[in-house]
């Protein structure tokens, strides 16, 4: 098997692209994930081993440090320690890079390492960036790109634009099967963008095939690009996972394995597991499943026994073209809600800034799905065909911008 080379390595490594920089003065995107495969961080490799002069950075939500726990809570800015530069935050004041932020730049670096989901919100931070970068003239953008540790395949409706924040910012589907590089090259198409855009592509990364699916795991060592994401199984299921911060559930914040455990106090497991199994039994495939009882130590149900379930995606378990996130996990939230009628599902405003919609719309693009789980029918080949619609024309969408 030949070595992955990363889109900073070879920024690190290659001399015609750093002519390319010298004269230029450059800010960096990045958080703690952004790292070589020997582990050192971007922003230190950059300004220790290159000539390139890097005058700024700026970090996504969970900080640059990655310090932040849990979503709403924001970063201030301040000045690098060890480098005396400013770090500007793009989770606190603003979301977006404001003209001043951006003076003084000709080139940002973006490097942030995504999951795969159109919920994570770097992949909004990268929207804005490139929307703003488009505003202001002669200045350009490298996007350094890294795995989708969630691989080719592609699941869940396209957001519909009414339900825009900062968990959906574009017209994209939940699972959305493209690299952060390959993104880029998309929006920009897509929202006729002029700002100079450059993606330095990998080199040796294959999503589509065995064992890695998407993350070579011999190569590249699992750090956590956010707090709530510290296994590589987490983003393998975070497209139905995060559905459950739309609910009154536990998502698992406050346990050893957040996104991949799910439940509350006295659900009836058995009964919806069968319900699970006998409607919609073709969505358990590709994963493992197992009841568990889990107590939180903060956030929803702290100190409290919650009884569910954790969905396992590794190993022999996991098969990544058969395993339908979205589906199983909506699946699930119907289940719960036929099982236990009385229980108040759905989590109120507001949600990432969002003060009038409904969280779980504006995470599953729209009202369809929370008007799916609360019809009395199971209507699971109806749902089925519904998400299929979109899928299809989001894979015709992105076929010419594939680099790998």
């Amino acid at each position: 098997m030949k070595k992955i080379i990363l889109g900073i390595e070879r920024l690190l490594q290659e001399k015609e692209l750093q002519d390319q920089l010298l004269d230029k003065r450059l800010a960096l995107v990045a958080h703690p994930a952004s790292v070589t495969s020997e582990l050192q961080h971007s922003l230190d490799a950059l300004i220790q081993g290159t000539p390139l002069k890097v005058v700024k950075a700026f970090g996504p939500q969970h900080g640059m440090r990655g310090e932040k726990q849990d979503n709403m809570i924001e970063s201030e800015d301040y000045v690098d320690p060890v480098h005396q530069i400013p770090v500007h935050s793009l989770y606190g004041e603003v979301r977006r890079p404001t003209p001043k932020m951006l003076d003084g730049v000709d080139v940002v670096l973006f490097d942030l390492q995504d999951v795969g989901c159109r919920i994570y919100t770097y992949l909004t931070t990268l929207i804005y960036l490139m929307e703003d970068l488009n505003a202001l003239s002669g200045k350009e953008l490298w996007v350094l790109d890294r795995p989708n540790p969630a691989g080719r395949p592609v699941e869940g409706q396209i957001l519909d634009m009414k339900f825009e924040s900062f968990v959906g910012a574009a017209e994209v589907p939940m699972r959305h099967g493209l690299t952060l590089g390959e993104m880029a090259l998309w929006y920009k198409e897509h929202k006729g963008l002029q700002l100079p855009l450059k993606v330095v592509q990998m080199k040796n990364y294959f999503p589509m095939e065995a064992p890695d699916f998407g993350w070579p795991q011999s190569q590249l060592a699992w750090v956590n690009p956010s707090p709530n994401m510290p296994r590589l199984t987490n983003a393998r299921q975070y497209a139905g996972s995060v559905l459950i911060e739309g609910t009154q559930l536990s998502e698992g914040r406050g346990t050893t394995i957040p996104l991949e455990v799910f439940g509350a106090p006295g659900l009836k497991v058995n009964e919806i597991e069968k319900w699970v199994r006998d409607h919609a039994g073709e969505w358990l495939k590709g994963c493992a499943l197992k009841t568990q009882y889990f107590e939180p130590t903060f956030h929803k149900f702290k100190g409290q026994l919650c009884a569910g379930f954790q969905i396992f995606t590794d190993t022999c378990f996991y098969q990544p073209d058969a395993f339908q996130p979205y589906r199983l996990y909506g699946a699930f939230l119907k289940a719960i809600h036929q099982v236990h009628p009385e229980f108040d599902l759905w989590r109120k405003p507001p949600y990432e800034y969002e003060e009038k919609l409904v969280p779980i719309d504006i995470l599953s693009g729209n009202e369809e799905l929370r008007q799916w789980v609360e019809d009395a029918r199971p209507l699971v080949g109806e749902w089925d065909e519904r998400l299929r619609k979109d899928e299809e024309s989001w894979k015709t969408q992105i076929q010419p911008f594939l680099l790998y």
